[in-house]
């Protein structure tokens, strides 16, 4: 039976390839372990003003490491993956506009949060600039300005802080970070201790 332990909560957000790689490799061991995911958008950019952390990118030497780390697990795994040449990008829009289609059309997150993901990190397009991000939701057939007046919404911009706020209080300092019960695992390169996890319930310690 899924229960509590056999959900992964995943806090993500759209600038982070590593999120990417994990959003990747993550439904196949949800399914293999019987588990299901609690998909958590929420605001990097927030996190690290209040946790003091900072993005690879801020780093040189950092950024070009992770960037040769980033391409060997997308090899790995198997799965298309390009640098994205406008990284960073800020992605307040588009976390308000995965957190809109949560709270008003959940039938569609699914579909927006994978047209996002490859456009991001798969074949890489500016998704900092509000008219490249309703050309690429059109193309996908998403209703592009329907999702732009949800990112205006009070109640999604709250629900975005909110959860950023509650990952930040359960002592999330970047992304991707998951959950198997209250056990917390960083990175996408931690996802077969998430797998054993699921697989024993949450009570391995």
């Amino acid at each position: 039976m899924v229960g509590a332990d056999r959900t992964v909560e995943f806090f993500f957000d759209f600038g982070s390839p590593a999120s990417y790689l994990a959003y990747t490799q993550l439904p196949a061991i949800a399914q293999a372990t019987g588990a299901t995911i609690a998909w958590r958008p929420m605001l990097l950019g927030g996190v690290f003003k209040a946790t003091g952390n900072a993005s690879p990118a801020a780093l040189p030497a950092k950024a070009r490491w992770m960037a040769g780390d980033l391409r060997m697990w997308a090899k790995r795994y198997g799965v298309a993956f390009t640098m994205n040449p406008h990284f960073p990008i800020n992605t307040l829009a588009l976390m308000r506009g995965a957190v809109g289609l949560q709270l008003r059309r959940p039938e569609g997150f699914a579909h927006y949060v994978e047209t996002i993901f490859d456009a991001m990190w798969a074949r890489p397009r500016d998704l900092g600039d509000p008219t490249v991000i309703a050309s690429t939701l059109a193309a996908a057939g998403i209703d592009a300005a329907a999702v732009a007046a949800m990112t205006a919404e009070p109640d999604v911009k709250a629900a975005l802080a909110a959860v950023t706020e509650e990952a930040v209080a359960r002592g999330v300092f970047g992304a991707p970070t998951m959950f198997v019960g209250e056990r917390m695992f960083f990175g996408q390169d931690r996802l077969e201790f998430v797998r054993e996890a699921l697989a024993a319930g949450g009570s391995a310690g």
